[in-house]
Formats: C-alpha cells, structure tokens, sequence
C-alpha cells in the first residue's frame, strides 16, 4: 500500500496499522528524517518492508518520477491513500492569505490528482486497486473563516465522485472519508505554531484521534471485492456537523 503524507497523524497512523497487518509499505512526506524514524519503528516491529520516498507532492514531476522510480517489486500497488493535506489559516475571505490559499489547493487538490494519475496505469493494468481520498467534513459544509480549506476539500469530494464514475470500468474502488475534529497536528499547522489556539480547538470534548482515521481507512480497505464504501462522515460522538460541537456546559 501506499500513503502519502505519513511523516505525522493520519498517514504515519494509517502506515503502521498496515504494516501491522502484513502490508509491506510505501511512506511519502517532505521530512527525511521523519520517514527514516517511522521506516526504522515498523520494520523493528512488524515483519513487513517499507519503502520511504522524500519528496513534495506538490511537484508534479516529484510525483510522476517517485512512481516511475518504483523498484519492479514494489509496483502492485493495491491501495492508495492520499492523506497529505491540511489547512492554512484561518481569516476571512477579504483577509485571507493567497500564499495560503495556494498551498491548500496545491496539496489538498493538486497533489492528490497528481499521485492517483500516476498511480492509476499500475491499478489500471491489473483491473485491481483502492484509491482512498482523506478528505474533511469542511468538504461538505463550509464554516466561517473555513474558505481556502473548504475549497479544497469540497473539491476533494468531487474529486472522489467523479473518479469513482470513470473508474468503474476498471472494476477500482474509490473511498472518500471525510473526517471531523481530530487531535493531530492540523490545527498547529492552521494556527502556524500558535500552541495555544491550536489546543482550543480540542478544549470541552473529545476529539478523534489519527488511530481512529487508520481503524477506518483499514476497515474500508479490508471489504470483500465486491463491496466499496464510497463517501464516509466520520466525527467525535460531540461533533454533529462542521459547525456543531457540544463542549460541555
């Protein structure tokens, strides 16, 4: 299997939960010596091999090359998860950061259109494959200040719908999970360090954690052939929707 964005929270979760079950592993992220410490942790506790590419989904070329690169035995790729994402600010429109907007849209959009077309002739040759899209439950319902990043993920949700259409004749599976409030380090990246904006977001309640997102990914991937999950909400049971969240009286 392969997973981008799995130097922290979901992607580094969702690795180790395959490779604790018997998946040998393609780890991506931009952060060398992060890959190297998780390649090192699942190969001293699973008997499974792990294969770390450091490169920027962002680059087209980053991508294409990464996957022509692929040694002859690492190129069944059967499940493809595209985690790497993550949000930028949080400001009105009209205050908004583009440099911001562009890296939302490059990462969460962009880089995953890039890694499933690359990827896509391997799983396309074997009429075989599980293309699985982390979206966000921002890609569902927009929010006050949310604009840049539920743009992305919005689009992240139609990406999914449409890939799922024009895959069908393949026999390929497409998963869209689309997760609510989550304690990982998305909201420090969002606030750009601001520690103490970050841990807010969390305060009153209790949020999902990345293992609760690799639990469902793995469960998704683990159906029969015949079946496939095609849009997932998932949320802490405090969260009923975007906006919602019960953080106690």
């Amino acid at each position: 299997m392969f997973v981008t964005g799995a130097t922290s929270g979901f992607g580094s979760a969702i690795a180790k939960l395959f490779a604790a079950k018997g998946y040998s592993v393609i780890i991506t992220g931009r952060r060398k010596e992060r890959l190297a410490a998780i390649q090192a942790e699942i190969t001293a506790t699973h008997q499974v091999q792990v294969l770390p590419l450091c490169f920027d989904i962002r680059s087209r070329k980053a991508c294409f090359e990464a996957i022509a690169g692929l040694p002859e035995s690492w190129q069944n790729i059967d499940v493809l998860v595209n985690n790497a994402g993550g949000a930028m600010g949080r400001d009105r429109f009209d205050e908004a950061d583009l440099d911001d907007w562009d890296t939302m849209i490059d990462t969460n959009v962009k880089g995953l259109m890039y890694m499933t077309k690359a990827v896509l002739p391997i799983m396309k040759k074997r009429k075989q494959g599980h293309i699985i899209n982390i979206g966000s439950i921002a890609g569902k319902e927009v929010y006050e200040f949310g604009n840049g990043y539920n743009a992305a993920k919005f689009a992240v949700d139609a990406l999914s719908k449409s890939m799922r259409i024009d895959l069908l004749p393949f026999g390929l599976k497409v998963t869209h999970i689309a997760p609510g409030a989550a304690d990982t380090e998305f909201s420090m990246v969002r606030f750009k360090g601001d520690a103490k904006k970050a841990d807010a977001v969390y305060k009153g309640f209790t949020p999902l954690s990345a293992s609760d997102i690799a639990d469902t990914v793995y469960y998704v991937a683990s159906l029969p052939p015949h079946v496939c999950i095609n849009d997932l909400v998932i949320t802490p049971t405090a969260q009923a929707s975007s906006y919602y969240i019960y953080k106690g009286d």
